[in-house]
């Protein structure tokens, strides 16, 4: 599981069956620094993640669990939105000023 940052979306009118109702999300891996850390990724969404909102995303098997079967074509899963976060017992927002 990991911290991203929906950056945008991806519209496939034709696509497998197994991602039909699923809205597709282009999202942005985040590290600890609020930075980005690798190229962005294409994941379901299944929590209704909106623009701009720091998601929890798991990949692999554990994505596809989450989708309707075990053989879907889900890679990846947006399976939580991020209220808050607390490292090193201090909010994300001031951590990050911290660490700068």
């Amino acid at each position: 599981m990991w911290l991203g940052k929906v950056v945008g979306n991806v519209v496939a009118t034709r696509k497998d069956d197994t991602l039909v109702g699923y809205k597709l999300l282009i999202v942005q891996p985040l590290n600890l620094d609020g930075l980005n850390t690798m190229s962005i990724r294409v994941a379901i969404d299944t929590v209704g993640a909106g623009n701009g909102e720091t998601v929890l995303v798991l990949e692999g098997s554990s994505a596809r669990k989450v989708a309707s079967t075990d053989k879907s074509a889900v890679d990846a899963a947006i399976v939580g939105i991020v209220d808050t976060m607390e490292l090193e017992g201090v909010a994300k927002a001031q951590y990050w000023v911290q660490k700068g």
